[in-house]
């Protein structure tokens, strides 16, 4: 090597010096883009005819060889630059420790800066770009090193054997629901934020039952042919459901669902009894509580239904859900059955709400971004009377969680209207709860 060196003017010395590092600088650049290339994105690019992301691809599917062609030719490099770099110094500046000292000083210098750190930075910055590029040159040498790749490797399986370890199978895990929660949600400056919250509601139909979506017992409409017929068709002209659960003489036994386009083809014959309605009667579809609504959506499918009634292990109906209730977990309401809803998605000018206490507290949560809890009751007239411990007497002010609210209707039985106050409107209140009457 001395010898060698000392033939060689100085600019070819330190040519070849700048050479090895700009090589040493390829592998760590390669070696960080590809590892923190985006698959996904790259298996969409090499379908759409991009040849480097095909490349690419192709050496991520291998990457047990492509690893040891990047280690071993970064690693051979860092070994030989110091060694190369020695010599130089020592046959210019004489052969003393000081030297020796400042010399291997210099070089770990150089390969940090230039060859770790700074191309490793880069290549985390644009990998798919970057990774898309080096494959054109990768590629072959992880042919030609094949041989060697291969000697090396029988150590490392060896190795990885004595260890226990299977990487193979640790390679193919797959990602749960909540993972993937998180990753939509990390990459929202990627997707379009409707999107997004379409994706999220999706992941949280796995914790969310039909008893959160339905409409409860006591706000279902219902059509009662005990009454008189007169009676009858007088709700038909004024209702605003499509659907109906219908009843005879016992209002807790649900003996059908009747459909109101079809009854109001009935209207405006003559000698119309209520034989004629029960003639139009669909079974009713029962639905266990509890029932997790991603299961449901499956079991509409089956069955070809589209209204169901939930009921408990005694089968009481505790409430109706229909398949646009689940549609609109996903996608947020789109459409009203009933005039003059109360849901707003907006806050008024004073930073207040009025909701009923009847109102669901994820609809209010995802309408008005709180934080109520879910954990318990479903409603917010259900909320307030578990914190109360007690139906109220009196107009009082409350405070759950960050949410102040303020009861201004109710009666002997719930609380019907609540004034809630924008969290961040309300800093000035240090009260937790507080009394509006004597």
């Amino acid at each position: 090597m001395d010898t060698l060196l000392d033939t060689w003017p100085w600019w070819a010395k330190v040519t070849l010096v700048l050479f090895l590092l700009a090589t040493s600088a390829f592998f760590s650049i390669t070696e960080t883009s590809m590892m923190a290339a985006n698959r996904h994105r790259l298996k969409h690019l090499s379908t759409k005819g991009h040849q480097g992301a095909k490349l690419a691809t192709n050496l991520l599917g291998r990457t047990e060889e492509l690893l040891s062609v990047i280690l071993i030719g970064n690693n051979v490099i860092n070994t030989f630059v110091p060694i190369l770099i020695a010599g130089i110094a020592l046959h210019a500046f004489g052969n003393t420790g000081s030297v020796l000292s400042l010399t291997t000083a210099f070089v770990a210098f150089l390969i940090i800066i230039f060859c770790e750190i700074t191309p490793k930075v880069i290549g985390a910055a644009f990998p798919d770009a970057i990774a898309s590029k080096v494959s054109w040159i990768i590629r072959p040498l992880v042919w030609i090193l094949t041989p060697l790749v291969w000697f090396v490797n029988l150590f490392v399986s060896a190795l990885l054997k004595l260890m226990r370890l299977d990487t193979k199978n640790s390679a193919q895990h797959r990602l749960s629901p909540e993972e993937l929660r998180s990753l939509v949600l990390e990459t929202s400056h990627f997707i379009p934020s409707q999107h997004r919250d379409i994706l999220v509601n999706l992941f949280n139909l796995e914790n969310i039952t039909v008893d959160d979506v339905m409409t409860p017992r006591s706000q279902m409409e219902t059509l009662d042919l005990s009454r008189p017929i007169d009676e009858v068709l007088h709700q038909m002209e004024t209702c605003y459901h499509h659907y109906l659960p219908t009843t005879d003489l016992d209002p807790d036994r649900v003996i059908g669902i009747l459909s109101v386009r079809k009854a109001v083809s009935l209207i405006g014959g003559e000698d119309l009894s209520h034989e004629q309605f029960k003639a139009l009667l669909n079974e009713p579809y029962f639905i266990p509580s509890g029932t997790q609504v991603l299961q449901q959506i499956r079991f509409f499918q089956d069955m070809q239904e589209r209204i169901g009634l939930v009921v408990d292990e005694y089968g009481v109906v505790l409430g109706l859900i229909t398949i646009e209730d689940i549609i609109e977990e996903l996608i947020g309401e789109f459409t009203t059955s009933l005039p003059n809803q109360s849901y707003k998605t907006q806050w008024l000018e004073d930073g207040t709400y009025l909701a009923a206490g009847t109102a669901s507290l994820r609809n209010l949560n995802r309408l008005l971004n709180l934080k109520l809890p879910l954990d318990g009751p479903r409603t917010l007239n259900g909320l307030l009377l578990e914190t109360l411990q007690e139906i109220p007497d009196n107009d009082l002010t409350i405070k759950v969680g960050d949410c102040v609210m303020d009861i201004i209707h109710f009666d002997q039985q719930s609380i019907k209207t609540v004034r809630i106050h924008q969290p961040n409107k309300v800093g000035f209140i240090s009260f937790d709860m507080k009394s509006d009457g004597g």
